[in-house]
């Protein structure tokens, strides 16, 4: 069984991003860089892999693809939620306009990923 480069970049993702948000419940310091942004970077990739698996899935075809359209929507959904309403409501959640770039560049990452597979 061929393992695709996308496949394994998200299961590196989601194991890197799983550690950095246990490292503050065990007490593990890591840089600030690493705490603040790089989950941000690393969550629209693999939720448009969970997305992309669930719509092979439904739709009965492996080679279907999520449009680039679909990839800005989700992008810009998280920015507006994450970045601009969350931090309105609830003290976890701050402003941060350099999250927003990471959004659209893991958003990108993930188009050219896909595009790979083909």
């Amino acid at each position: 069984m061929k393992i695709s480069i996308l496949f394994f970049y998200i299961l590196i993702s989601f194991f890197i991003g799983t550690f950095i948000y246990a490292s503050k419940y065990f007490d593990i310091h890591l840089p600030r860089i690493i705490r603040h942004y790089v989950n941000d970077f690393l969550i629209i990739p693999i939720v448009l892999f969970i997305s992309l698996q669930i719509l092979q899935w439904l739709k009965n075809d492996k080679n279907y693809t999520i449009s680039i359209g679909i990839i800005i929507y989700l992008c810009l959904l998280y920015s507006i939620l994450f970045e601009f309403v969350f931090p309105k409501y609830l003290a976890r959640y701050t402003k941060d306009y350099i999250d927003i770039i990471l959004y659209f560049a893991s958003g990108f990452l993930f188009y050219q990923l896909q595009k790979t597979e083909k």
